[in-house]
């Protein structure tokens, strides 16, 4: 498009997307300044290079059609993460996309910082009907629970869903709480589909982790598991009188989908479920250990009646640590190694990257996946009619 053309492209705005064959789409970012090195970034990676004469860049890569990411312009390979969305500094937001992914700071976590993405969305890529605003949400209340096995207070939300006691619920545990309710919006999930009579209710509890401890709290250690089992599902247990080992579930994504895997095989008496999206099964990091840990621990422990919920991005194809394999062969390499053990296990592959926004849209396929409520079911009538609390929900997104 841009060979032979007399117009300024950049009035086409960016990225420029054109048909190449039926299933893929020819991307091409564009981007005008001074730099030395440039690249389109994040969950692609696409060089780019300058039009001469000029100060234009520019880069192109063929995707799937139905993709669904999140990139930024990287300079002068500083691989810095977009602190604004203005579009300056050594990494930054793409100032002719409109569509910005925020992940806000954690205004409880010091260490925190916001990031700004911008995002790609080819015309395939898949819907994402239950984030969307439910009329009638369920409540989230905050509160800090001392973990004595962390030596450290934990912030904990706790999600209640609309017009039904908490008394006798599952609980699904979420880690990286924040990032989950807000980015994720979790809460409006559970809502939508609740009300659509595709899952039952659910207590949530939303488990901050800080970025100066996350790694720590999130390593499938017996520490994360005495705090999970032996701290936090007990005090749910007391103060809301939620719990039913049979039904609970743990989820998390990347770091947290480890831990998540962890407490279902470690600990399948809490748990009849987890949801691990793009988890990081990679761990340990080669200067620590022998890669893969957890999966060769699949491979060793006593089947139980857990069910797993998989998924990973097709483009998480770069190496995650130096020296580890992949997320995308570690999470296939997981998901054979339980079923060989004979679990029952949904996978999925979705076309995107390490992406919050993919697995906002996921999120909602796996808890129907592990806690669906069969059509027709009185528990599904029952929600549909309003008793489990949320109404119609309408078009508009809180971000």
């Amino acid at each position: 498009m841009l060979a032979g053309s007399s117009a300024d492209p950049l009035t086409l705005g960016s990225p420029l997307i054109e048909p190449f064959d039926a299933t893929s789409r020819l991307v091409t970012f564009l981007w005008r300044g001074q730099a030395s090195r440039l690249r389109a970034w994040w969950s692609v990676d696409v060089p780019m290079a300058r039009v001469p004469e000029t100060d234009l860049w520019a880069g192109s890569a063929v995707f799937p059609a139905d993709l669904r990411t999140t990139y930024c312009f990287e300079r002068d390979g500083a691989q810095a993460a977009p602190r604004s969305r203005n579009g300056d500094g050594p990494g930054f937001v793409d100032p002719l996309n409109s569509s910005l992914v925020h992940f806000p700071a954690d205004p409880e976590d010091p260490g925190d910082r916001e990031v700004w993405l911008s995002e790609l969305a080819l015309p395939d890529a898949p819907a994402e009907p239950w984030s969307r605003t439910p009329t009638r949400p369920g409540s989230v209340t905050s509160t800090t629970l001392w973990s004595s096995v962390l030596g450290r207070a934990k912030s904990v939300a706790v999600y209640r869903p609309h017009g039904v006691s908490a008394a006798g619920l599952p609980i699904l545990v979420v880690f990286d709480g924040f990032l989950s309710r807000t980015l994720l919006r979790m809460p409006d999930i559970l809502d939508n589909l609740l009300f659509s009579g595709l899952i039952p209710p659910f207590v949530g509890l939303f488990v901050s982790n800080f970025d100066g401890t996350r790694d720590e709290e999130l390593s499938p250690t017996p520490s994360l598991g005495a705090f999970v089992t032996a701290e936090l599902l007990p005090w749910a247990r007391a103060q809301l009188g939620a719990g039913d080992e049979h039904r609970n579930i743990v989820t998390g994504q990347s770091r947290g989908g480890l831990a998540a895997a962890y407490l279902g095989l470690h600990h399948p008496s809490s748990f009849g479920a987890v949801i691990a999206q793009s988890g990081s099964f990679w761990w340990p990091a080669p200067d620590e250990g022998e890669p893969g840990w957890l999966i060769r621990s699949a491979s060793l422990q006593p089947r139980s009646d857990v069910h797993f919920y998989l998924d990973v991005g097709t483009l998480e194809t770069r190496f995650a640590v130096a020296g580890a394999p992949t997320q995308l062969f570690v999470n296939r390499a997981m998901r054979d190694t339980l079923r060989d053990r004979g679990y029952k296990v949904t996978y999925t592959e979705y076309t995107g990257g390490h992406d919050y926004i993919n697995w906002r849209r996921t999120f909602a396929d796996a808890m129907i996946a592990v806690a669906g409520v069969p059509s027709g079911s009185p528990a599904g009538h029952a929600a549909q009619r309003g008793t489990a609390g949320a109404g119609p929900a309408p078009e508009s997104s809180r971000r």
